[in-house]
Formats: structure tokens, sequence, C-alpha cells
């Protein structure tokens, strides 16, 4: 077991939700939005938090398979960030700003996938 905050990939996925929070409190805070900002919080969360619990498990292959789940979660926050542009709820310079993070955590979560995987 390692400790998940000394992973480059989990500060900059902790990084990322912390940013989303700061920007759904502003902008997804209307009524219309708040279906919306639920998912984006969810997604948000999951990222690192599945490197957190991935890191706790008992092997590199359990670890590994966290990875991807918070793949699969960057793909969805991605996804709902792009309908809050879309939607209008969201500036488009500041959707731009999220989207460079996730391509960047997206790009080291499938690294570091890639680096358990040939450790096992």
């Amino acid at each position: 077991m390692q400790d998940y905050r000394k992973l480059f990939v989990w500060q900059k996925a902790h990084r990322l939700a912390l940013d989303v929070y700061a920007d759904s409190a502003k902008y997804l805070a209307q009524r219309p939005a708040w279906g919306l900002r639920g998912q984006v919080h969810g997604a948000a969360i999951a990222v690192p938090s599945n490197l957190a619990e991935g890191s706790g498990r008992g092997s590199t292959s359990d670890f590994r398979r966290f990875c991807f789940y918070s793949l699969g979660s960057v793909n969805e926050l991605e996804y709902d960030l792009l309908l809050a542009k879309d939607l209008r709820f969201l500036p488009v310079g500041l959707h731009d700003s999220r989207a460079e993070q996730i391509q960047e955590v997206r790009r080291m979560l499938s690294s570091f996938a890639q680096t358990l995987e040939t450790s096992t």
C-alpha cells in the first residue's frame, strides 16, 4: 500500500476536483443547473477517490483497475462540463481551462495504468 497523496496524478486530480467545486458554486448554483451540478460533483470526486481507494487495495492489478475507474470518471466529467458549456451554464473560457486539466489528468492516468501493468 502506498500513500496516494504522494502520487502526482492524484494531486492533479484533486486540484481538478477542487477547481470544479469552486466553479460549480458560482456557475451551477441556479435552480435549472442543480441536477447537472450533482453529476459534475460526483464525477469530479470519483477521479481522485478511485485512486485513493485503489492505492489501498492488496494488489497492483486491483490498483490498476481503480485507475481505469478514474479514467471513466474523468471522461464523464469531461462530458458533464461540455453539457454545462453548451447549456450556457459555464463560460467557454472556463470550460476550456477545465478541459485542459482533464486532458492532462487523463494522460497521466493512462500512463500510470501502463506503469502498473508492467510492474505486475
